[in-house]
Order: C-alpha cells, then sequence, then structure tokens
C-alpha cells in the first residue's frame, strides 16, 4: 500500500452517521498517512485546533473563505485569525480567494478580504490555501502581487479543488503555486480538467477529496470521505500513464514540501 497525503479535507463537517475518529481511522487503513483539515471562518477554529491536537496525523488550516468575507467584522478579528495561524500544527492561511460563481460576499468585500489574508501569509511566512471559482482574472492579479513578495527559499501555496482553466493553472505554476485535484478528475463531464491534469507537471500536482464534497466516481452523489482519495489517484495515474506508486510517492513528497510536513 502506497502512502497518499489528502491534502484538503473538512474534518469539522458533519458525516453522520460516522464519527470523526471513524472517518481518520477509515482512511489510515486506505493508506492515507495524513490529512489537512481546512478553515473556513472564526468560529472553526477550535475544533481545527482540536482536531490536531487529538490526532498525529492531522494537520490544520486557518482562513476566512471568500462565502464568508461578510462575516470578518473588525480588526481584531484578523487578530483571532493571526494568533490562531501561530499554533504549532497549522500548516497554511486558508482557504482564501474569490467566488464569483455565488452571492454570498459583495465581490469587493471578498478582494479586500483576500488582500488581507495574503499579507497576514506574508508577515507569518505560511502558504496560502487558494479558491478560485469564476474570478481568475482578478484572482491572478493579486496572486502575481503576493509571489513576488514570497522569498524563493518558500512555496507561495496551492491552488486547491482546481476546476479552471489550463491558462489559469500554468499561470499559477509559473507563480511557484502547487496544483491540487479532487474528485472532479473522475467525472464524466469533467474533460477540460483532465487535459489541465495531463499538462501540468506531476511535480507540482496534490491530491484532495475536499470531503464530504465531491465524492469521485465510483462514489459519486455520495458523502466524500478522505478514505476516497485513492480513486483519484487511480485517475491521475491513468491520465499521467504512469504507475500508481508513482503517483502516490510524488504528489505525497509534494504536500510535504507545501506544508512543511515531517
Amino acid at each position: 500500500m502506497f502512502p497518499l497525503i489528502d491534502s484538503h479535507c473538512h474534518l469539522n463537517y458533519d458525516y453522520t452517521p460516522k464519527i470523526t475518529s471513524d472517518i481518520i481511522q477509515e482512511a489510515k487503513e486506505s493508506g492515507v498517512e495524513t490529512l489537512i483539515t481546512i478553515g473556513t471562518d472564526l468560529k472553526s477554529i477550535p475544533e481545527l485546533e482540536n482536531l490536531s491536537e487529538r490526532y498525529p496525523c492531522v494537520y490544520h488550516t486557518v482562513g476566512i473563505h471568500p462565502h464568508e468575507a461578510t462575516t470578518l467584522l473588525s480588526e481584531s478579528d484578523l487578530k483571532i485569525l493571526e494568533k490562531a495561524s501561530q499554533h504549532p500544527k497549522c500548516r497554511a492561511i486558508g482557504e482564501i480567494g474569490l467566488d464569483y460563481h455565488y452571492d454570498h460576499s459583495p465581490k469587493e468585500t471578498q478582494k479586500g478580504l483576500l488582500e488581507q489574508q495574503l499579507q497576514l501569509a506574508l508577515r507569518i511566512e505560511q502558504p496560502v490555501v487558494i479558491h478560485s471559482r469564476e474570478g481568475e482574472e482578478e484572482l491572478l492579479s493579486s496572486l502575481k502581487i503576493y509571489s513576488a513578495q514570497v522569498p524563493s527559499n518558500r512555496t507561495p501555496g496551492v491552488i486547491h479543488c482546481f476546476s479552471g482553466t489550463v491558462d489559469f493553472g500554468s499561470a499559477c505554476l509559473d507563480l511557484g503555486f502547487y496544483i491540487s485535484f479532487s474528485g472532479i478528475l473522475t467525472f464524466k463531464k469533467a474533460e477540460e480538467v483532465r487535459a489541465a491534469a495531463q499538462a501540468f507537471p506531476l511535480d507540482r500536482i496534490l491530491l484532495e477529496t475536499d470531503s464530504p464534497y465531491l465524492a469521485p466516481i465510483p462514489y459519486r452523489g455520495k458523502k466524500c470521505e478522505p478514505s476516497l482519495v485513492k480513486f483519484t489517484a487511480q485517475k491521475l495515474a491513468e491520465i499521467k500513464a504512469l504507475p500508481y506508486s508513482t503517483i502516490a510517492e510524488v504528489t505525497t513528497q509534494n504536500a510535504k514540501k507545501v506544508f512543511r510536513l515531517e
């Protein structure tokens, strides 16, 4: 069994009837050696820290998702985020970014929050986990400014759950970012995502589930779990015409580099 890393999951979400310990144990039994559970708002920070502290194989990130942009009310909220980022098992600021598909937060509010969190990542020398949906041009503009300030010996971050254009992904790779693929890679109509996976170099690719969302085929329509990341790995091996063992080894090393894992 070749170990994998689920570089993006949400362990504090609802997996009923299973409990968190079940989810983590089943992931370990499926060969998932490390899980990164991702922050999306301030109120969930204590849960994320508790998960990291309780389970040696779990690390976390902290950040405010663009959907939650209107929940940041004051400078004191940003200070809460900055303090939380100092936790010894916090490995990135995220997920942050732009999402213009839904109208959960005004565009200008999203952009302002993104800039604040990018600056935070620079101050504390953490990578970022980027969420991108239908705002590629404006997001890329911000990422260019941000990445130019990241020291050459550090990784700027990862574009999570990639579903964008090849041009956007290539531009992000040029800035030093890594690209993470989810179960979308297995979806029947995801030809453009598979084309991107084929085009992008393996040494810059991560794997994720984004669980409990986006369960890969053959589990599409059901609640996703970290143990299912192996199906995305299998599809990537098929796309790249490489052994599964190679996909597992390289993507695991990539994730360790991005998130500074032991």
